[in-house]
């Protein structure tokens, strides 16, 4: 079932790569984010680099105020 759906994905991704409307491009981030809220294997990981991730800028912005 899984790799039915990876390949649904894949042709949905390709199917109209040059004509993308800008509306609807997903930054890096929403794409991560959208994928670590899936049962994907991995996920679990992407949603933990996504929490180091606002961590560490949330303690480099603290710092920052510091200087």
């Amino acid at each position: 079932m899984r790799r039915i759906l990876a390949v649904l994905a894949l042709v949905t991704a390709c199917s109209d790569a040059g004509k993308a409307d800008p509306k609807k491009v997903m930054t890096q981030r929403q794409r991560d984010s959208a994928i670590g809220e899936t049962r994907l294997p991995g996920a679990p990981g992407v949603k933990g680099a996504l929490r180091v991730q606002d961590s560490a800028a949330a303690r480099n912005a603290r710092l920052d105020t510091l200087q």
